[in-house]
């Protein structure tokens, strides 16, 4: 039943740390989430640096999905959109051919506050990944309620369960939140071929082995898969179809590493819009590591 187990990595992004799951070297992506880190759990002091934020960088070939458990990050993107994200809401970014933002942790910097969330990429399928950008925000009464055996789940993209979210994903995929209580069980939904669980807080058991918070569960394709929670949980289940593969370097997502290296020419160059209400600042290209020393620095 259980193909494989990834253990959350911590990283730093300057003001806090995230654990980063996906890519993972024995499994590059499942379905087409290619990316997943979950943010914190992390207590923002008031007066945070500005450095905290993440200023505006650039993204093609995906959509980020934001979604929080605790706190609120302010995003703004170079199609025009300025909306807060907080707990049990959805900011979909489609990046398509290039689009550039910026997510800042405003009310942290005012009043203090506990940060606590998933980021997550998808990879646009073929055909889809030139598309236009765009942004959609969802509230959280927009997404559809679940309920098995002593847990409560809110779709918050694809379909599953007979149930189908708003979101204006591109690719068949699935994405739930589920709250678990001590007991609960829930089935994965069987008819994705590629399928994985993440325990954001709690223990769970899968098929007689226990797992707690930071680890993914990646299932066997045709497999019934149960998960059980020995403690209040919180887990994340996602898959969907396998979009073939792609190439990711920093930000980019692309099936073809000439069009990364076309977009890492443009941010370098500043051909690219930033945020049409968040343009005094960016993050620079990260040097290349492979390249050899500029005998000139």
């Amino acid at each position: 039943m259980i193909e494989l187990v990834i253990d959350a990595r911590r990283r730093s992004l300057g003001g806090f740390e995230v654990g980063r799951v996906l890519p993972f070297h024995k499994r590059r992506m499942v379905g087409p989430f290619i990316f997943f880190d979950h943010m914190g759990p992390v207590d923002l002091p008031a007066g945070i640096p500005d450095d905290v934020d993440v200023r505006p960088h650039p993204h093609i070939g995906l959509s980020t999905l934001t979604y929080l458990f605790d706190g609120e990050i302010m995003h703004r993107d170079s199609v025009g959109s300025v909306q807060p994200i907080e707990p049990g809401e959805v900011n979909w970014m489609t990046a398509g051919s290039g689009i550039t933002h910026s997510e800042r942790f405003e009310r942290a910097r005012r009043e203090g506050g506990r940060l606590d969330g998933i980021q997550a990429w998808v990879a646009l399928p073929d055909g889809e990944e030139e598309c236009e950008p765009a942004f959609d925000h969802i509230g959280k009464d927009g997404l559809p309620s679940l309920l098995q055996d002593g847990a409560e789940g809110h779709l918050i993209a694809g379909a599953a369960f007979g149930e189908a979210s708003s979101v204006p994903v591109r690719s068949p995929l699935f994405y739930i939140h589920w709250t678990m209580a001590a007991g609960a069980r829930v089935a994965m939904p069987a008819d994705y071929p590629e399928r994985a669980a993440y325990v954001a807080r709690g223990v769970v058991e899968v098929d007689g082995r226990e797992f707690t918070t930071g680890q993914m569960i990646v299932f066997a394709a045709g497999t019934s898969a149960v998960i059980a929670a020995k403690a209040p949980s919180l887990v994340m289940a996602l898959g969907g179809e396998p979009i073939g593969p792609r190439f990711i370097d920093w930000n980019f997502v692309s099936s073809s590493k000439e069009r990364i290296e076309q977009a890492k020419a443009d941010w370098r160059a500043q051909r690219m819009k930033l945020p049409d209400f968040d343009d005094r600042e960016f993050i620079p290209l990260p040097p290349d590591p492979k390249a050899p020393p500029n005998p000139m620095s």
